[in-house]
C-alpha cells in the first residue's frame, strides 16, 4: 500500500530521453499552453492514455458490469466536455492531447477573456485570483467540466475582481 503521507507519481516520463522529434512537439505544447515544465505535459498524456487503455479493456468485454463501466466512463468525459453526446468509443479511442490541454484551467482563463496570455492566466490561478463558483481554484491543470465552464470568474476578495484595477484595463486595450 505505501505510506498515505507520500505521494504516487501520477505520470509517466518517456521511455528514452532524448527522442528529437518528440522533444520538438513538447516543446511547442510547453509554448502554446504557456506549461511551466514537461511533468505538465505527461501528467495529461497519463491521463490520456489511462483513459484511452481503460476503454480499450472495456471495449473488449461484453458483460453487464463492462456496459456499465463504459457508460460511466463516457458520461465522465462528456461532463468534461472532451467528446460530445453522441460519441462512440472510436471517438474517445482518437482523443489527442491538444484536446486534454484545452479542457484546462489555464486555458480556458485565457480564452474566457480574463487574462491576456497564458503566463498571465496561470499566474493568476497560482496567486488565488480565480475561482469557480464560490471554490478558489490555484491549480492551473484543474480539468474543468462543462458545467463550471460558466461559472469561471475572478474571486471577489481578489483585487482583480475591481473593473478599474491596471491588468483589467490593459487586457481590454
Amino acid at each position: 500500500m505505501g505510506d498515505p503521507r507520500k505521494t504516487r507519481k501520477k505520470y509517466t516520463t518517456p521511455s528514452h530521453p532524448w527522442v528529437m522529434a518528440r522533444l520538438e512537439v513538447e516543446k511547442e505544447i510547453k509554448l502554446a499552453y504557456g506549461l511551466k515544465n514537461k511533468t505538465e505535459i505527461y501528467k495529461m498524456d497519463s491521463f490520456l492514455r489511462r483513459i484511452k487503455s481503460q476503454m480499450k479493456k472495456l471495449s473488449s468485454s461484453q458483460s453487464a458490469q463492462a456496459e456499465k463501466e463504459r457508460q460511466q466512463l463516457l458520461s465522465k468525459l462528456k461532463k468534461l466536455n472532451l467528446i460530445s453526446e453522441e460519441s462512440t468509443m472510436d471517438t474517445v479511442l482518437g482523443l489527442e492531447l491538444k484536446n486534454v490541454m484545452e479542457r484546462r484551467l489555464q486555458s480556458i482563463v485565457l480564452k474566457k477573456g480574463l487574462a491576456s496570455s497564458t503566463k498571465q492566466a496561470r499566474q493568476f490561478i497560482i496567486h488565488q485570483h480565480i475561482s469557480i463558483g464560490n471554490r478558489k481554484i490555484t491549480s492551473p491543470s484543474y480539468l474543468v467540466s462543462a458545467g463550471e465552464e460558466s461559472l469561471i470568474t475572478f474571486d471577489p476578495t481578489s483585487s482583480l475582481a475591481n473593473e478599474d484595477h491596471p491588468e483589467r484595463q490593459a487586457q481590454r486595450k
